[in-house]
């Protein structure tokens, strides 16, 4: 080759680093917080303050792990790889900026806002609409620093780790902008534009996939770049990158139902999650041999390189979580493990085994090139490596005791044919050992996390050079391809980015369109049901507590049609019955019991002296008190809009009626105040926990007070 031909360029290291700081900084930060949440259970007294409570730092850790530690550690190691596989330095630093700042920005913006109860209640999309937006801007802004820096590459064909890229940003867009359809009430309050069912198959689809392509696919790009380049060892296979790919895009996007199993989600649609769940074995094991077989030939050097352990364990985590996910989405099993801890142990395996691990060893691998120096302890990542193991064995192993022992305790009977566990309090009592092993487990991985900045500090603080722009040079991009003979057929999309991302997003379109119109449009998928009715304005800010307090991360809403759950519920749950909630509540977990039929079942008072003080009326209850709630005035300054905005979202509430919602809102708080007075409760009717009481009294008891119910 002539070097006349060859074209001078230079690598931008500094939005690399930046990121891989900010991995670090969230990633303690997260971790923290996940720790917290776990003695919470442990110890109910560490819910010290409204803005610690379980219910609101939940969200706030998951947030923190999944968007800030994952999130920056995705964009750290894209910003790094494709520039390499592009020969190109990134199209803009300037949209390199925007989108480091921008999405620390966002994180910020999770941080004040979760633990103050502002959130849309939808798992891993609890952020409220102003903050969706700045999510939707940033995004497009990576995604157009990426397509920019592809489109001028030097290389002609892409590599298959930017079709993971291109397949996340795609999918990712379309999912967040999906389930993020809502309608502003406030500014930092929204409400879902689906309700019921529909808002809980869009919520999971979304749910699901988040996990999909969020934590999983542009990992999967990471490993095909790492892996090899940590070995030093082509991809294994290359048709077997192409299956990889296609197949995982294709079936991923239609897994989201077997998350509402034996829920009223309609039956076909469950079926088309549990049949595409138990496919997704085939690509992902695919994937996780093809990254392992990449290590072939090399095994002596992972018993002394800490970057291979990692990414051993990583795809090994990776392989495991993607094994058993298809085994809980069978209805056998999931009618086992759904709403136990088994299910947090299987997400921590994947979060801390497959994306921390992946991480680790990426970091371990970029700093000392970029600084041009040595690790500055090897012995301290192999002990980072080592209490990194053990804390994952120490978090899962107990979390999946948990999970057996809450399901078999959940589904006794004696003899007699009752319930051997009438008193759900029962079974979480028996959890708190292995609570505190988990949170042991937690300690160890964090413990390693903190070494690691330590170990990376310490090389960062030895190094004498940063390379802020790495030259580099490559001949230019032919204007005309020349085929060879013997390319494979996949060749030709992989020189076209454009139609490489037009095709993803076909393929990624059609599992959620089959699913989610059907569902949509024929009414006879959501049977309504003639004596449900609207929320009264009070229930309605009630409502709001509830989202508030994040109290759907510890009680579901949702009585499957299991004689274990109507024994200790009652009636199973009905789709008609959610026609009107906007968001969908149903949980998915059950660290307390279902609330659906809560409806009646006790006095206002027992709710009252519930939330002042649990233990009050469960003994060693390890739910936190919210005694504030008896103090706080309930803030009903926007109760017309907020009426006004389900009637938009098709709540039938009758033209003018918010003008009356005050006087009907006093009816209804005088008369829970009258029948607190009659146990020596003395409240006054603009209290907070007066709203809570009115929606929990009305809770499942819809089809409860009318035997006449008819289904039409």
């Amino acid at each position: 080759m002539n070097n006349n031909t060859l074209e001078k360029f230079s690598y931008d290291n500094i939005i690399v680093r930046n990121f891989i700081f900010a991995t670090m900084i969230w990633g303690v930060i997260g971790m923290v917080v996940g720790l917290l949440a776990a003695l919470q259970l442990v110890f109910p007294v560490l819910n010290f303050a409204d803005i610690t409570t379980f219910g609101r730092i939940r969200p706030l850790h998951t947030n923190a792990v999944i968007f800030a530690f994952v999130g920056n550690g995705i964009f750290s190691g894209v910003y790094y790889s494709l520039q390499r596989l592009c020969k190109a330095r990134m199209f803009s630093d300037t949209l390199s900026r925007i989108n480091f700042w921008g999405w620390q920005l966002i994180i910020v913006s999770a941080v004040a806002t979760l633990p103050f109860g502002i959130t849309t209640s939808k798992e891993y999309a609890e952020l409220e609409w102003p903050i969706d937006i700045a999510i939707t801007i940033i995004w497009v802004v990576f995604g157009w620093n990426m397509f920019g820096t592809i489109l001028k590459r030097r290389q002609q064909h892409l590599y298959v780790a930017i079709w993971f890229y291109i397949g996340t940003f795609v999918t990712v867009a379309v999912l967040h902008l999906v389930n993020s359809f809502e309608i502003p009430v406030t500014f930092l309050k929204s409400y879902s534009w689906y309700a019921g069912v529909q808002d809980a198959l869009v919520q999971w689809w979304y749910g699901h996939n988040a996990v999909a392509f969020f934590l999983t696919t542009p990992y999967l790009g990471l490993m095909y770049y790492f892996v090899p380049k940590a070995a030093n060892r082509p991809v294994y296979s290359y048709r077997l990158s192409i299956i990889h790919f296609w197949a995982l895009i294709f079936m991923y996007i239609w897994a989201g139902p077997h998350h509402l199993l034996y829920t009223a989600l309609p039956d076909w649609a469950q079926t088309l999650g549990v049949v595409f769940s138990v496919m997704l074995i085939a690509p992902s094991w695919g994937g996780m041999l093809n990254g392992l077989l990449t290590l072939r030939s090399v095994w002596d050097k992972v018993r002394v390189e800490p970057v291979l352990k990692f990414f051993v364990v990583a795809i090994t985590a990776y392989g495991m979580a993607t094994f058993e996910g298809p085994m809980l989405s069978l209805k056998s099993v999931n009618a086992i493990a759904h709403y136990t801890d088994w299910i947090v142990a299987h997400v921590h395996v994947g979060a801390l085994g497959w994306n921390g691990f992946l991480t680790f060893g990426m970091i371990y691998w970029l700093i000392p090139r970029m600084y041009k120096t040595e690790l500055f302890s090897t012995r301290l990542a192999n002990f980072h490596f080592w209490i990194g193991t053990l804390g994952i064995l120490f978090y899962a192993l107990p979390m999946y005791w948990a999970g057996f022992t809450q399901s078999a305790m959940w589904k006794e009977f004696t003899q007699d044919g009752v319930l051997a566990y009438p008193n759900f309090l029962e079974t979480v009592l028996q959890l708190r050992t292995m609570y505190m092993l988990r949170a042991l487990g937690g300690v160890f991985y964090l413990t390693g996390v903190i070494v690691m900045c330590y170990n990376i500090a310490k090389t960062v603080a030895a190094a004498t050079v940063f390379e802020k722009n790495e030259e580099a040079e490559a001949p230019a991009l032919p204007a005309v391809y020349h085929a060879h003979k013997g390319d494979h057929w996949h060749r030709w999309i992989e020189r076209k980015p454009i139609q490489l991302m037009f095709f993803s997003l076909i393929v990624i379109l059609i599992g959620g369109m089959v699913e989610m119109i059907p569902t949509f449009l024929v009414k006879s998928n959501i049977p309504t049901i003639r004596s449900v009715k609207p929320y009264t304005p009070l229930e309605l800010e009630g409502r709001d507590i509830y989202i508030r307090e994040g109290c759907n991360n510890c009680h579901s809403q949702m009585v499957r049609p299991f004689r274990s759950e109507t024994v200790r519920y009652g009636e199973y749950s009905k789709a008609g019955e959610f026609v009107y909630d906007h968001p969908h509540l149903w949980g998915s977990k059950r660290t307390g019991p279902d609330l659906h039929r809560v409806g009646g079942k006790y006095p206002n008072s027992w709710h009252y002296n519930h939330m002042l003080d649990p233990t009050l009326t469960s003994p060693n209850s390890i739910m936190p008190a919210y005694a504030s709630m008896l103090e706080n005035i309930l803030d009903i300054s926007d109760t017309e809009k907020k009426i006004a905005a389900m009637r938009t979202l098709g709540v039938p509430y009758a033209e003018g009626y918010e003008k009356n919602v005050h006087a009907e809102m006093r009816i209804q708080a005088d008369a829970i105040v009258k029948s607190l007075a009659a146990d020596n409760i003395k409240v006054t009717r603009d209290k907070e926990i007066i709203a809570m009481i009115a929606y929990l009294q009305r809770l499942g008891t819809d089809i409860k007070v009318n035997d006449s119910t008819s289904i039409k």
